[in-house]
C-alpha cells in the first residue's frame, strides 16, 4: 500500500536527518558547554527559532540550476530533504545540549581532573552524564524532522513515489477532501513520535 510507502520513507528521511545532524550537533553543543562559551548559546537559540520555509528556501536557491550547487542536481530528492531537516534539527539538537552540559560542566570537570583525566576524558564524561538533556535533544531532533512540511516541499516537491512523505500527503489529502486517509496518516505519525519518545526515554534511564 502507498501509506507504508509514504511511512516508510518518512522514517529513511527524518532518522536519517537526526543522526546526520546529531553527528555534528552533539559534540558541537558539549563542547560550547563544557567551556560555557555564552556566544555559541545565542546562535544556537537562534538557529532553534530559524522559520523552516525560509531555510528551505534557502537550500532550494542552493542547489536550484542556477544555484551555486545546481549541478549537483540534488532538489527535488530524498537527499535534499534529509540534508534540510538536517540543518533544522542540528540546532534544536546542539540547544538542548548545550543548555543540560552547562549546569554539569563544572561539577565533571573538577572530577575528572581529580582523577587525572584529560580534556578529551573530560567531554566523553560530560556526555555520558548529560543523557537527560541529550534525550531531550534527540527527541527534539527527530520530532522537527519528521513534523516538517514547508520545507520538505519545498526541497522534495512532494512527488508520488519519490518525495511523498507523511506531513505532506497528509497536506494533500486533507486539501483533497480524503478525510479519511489524512486522519490514517496523521495517526502514523503520532505513533511514530510516541515510539521514539519511549525509545529515548528508556535509554536516558539506563
Amino acid at each position: 500500500m502507498e501509506i507504508w510507502e509514504i511511512t516508510s520513507l518518512s522514517l529513511r528521511i527524518s532518522l536519517s536527518a537526526t543522526l546526520l545532524a546529531a553527528l555534528l550537533a552533539l559534540p558541537l553543543g558539549v563542547w560550547a558547554g563544557s567551556g560555557q562559551r555564552r556566544g555559541w548559546g545565542t546562535w544556537f537559540y537562534t538557529g532553534m527559532a530559524l522559520p523552516p520555509a525560509a531555510f528551505g528556501v534557502l537550500v532550494y536557491l542552493l542547489f536550484s540550476r542556477s544555484g551555486p550547487l545546481g549541478g549537483i542536481e540534488l532538489l527535488f530528492t530524498p537527499s535534499a530533504m534529509i540534508l534540510t531537516q538536517a540543518g533544522l534539527a542540528a540546532p534544536l539538537i546542539a540547544g538542548f545540549t548545550y543548555a543540560g552540559v552547562v549546569a554539569r560542566a563544572p561539577a565533571v570537570g573538577e572530577l575528572v581532573a581529580s582523577l587525572g583525566g584529560n580534556q578529551r576524558q573530560f567531554l566523553v564524561t560530560l556526555l555520558l552524564e548529560s543523557r537527560r538533556p541529550v534525550a531531550a535533544a534527540l527527541a527534539a531532533g527527530f520530532g522537527a524532522a519528521i513534523s516538517e512540511v514547508g520545507a520538505a516541499t519545498i526541497v522534495g516537491g512532494d512527488i508520488r513515489h519519490q518525495t511523498r512523505v507523511l506531513t505532506t500527503a497528509l497536506v494533500l489529502e486533507t486539501r483533497l477532501g480524503h478525510l479519511e486517509m489524512a486522519l490514517a496518516l496523521g495517526a502514523i505519525s503520532v505513533g511514530i513520535a510516541l515510539l521514539v519518545a519511549a525509545l529515548l526515554t528508556l535509554w536516558q534511564d539506563h
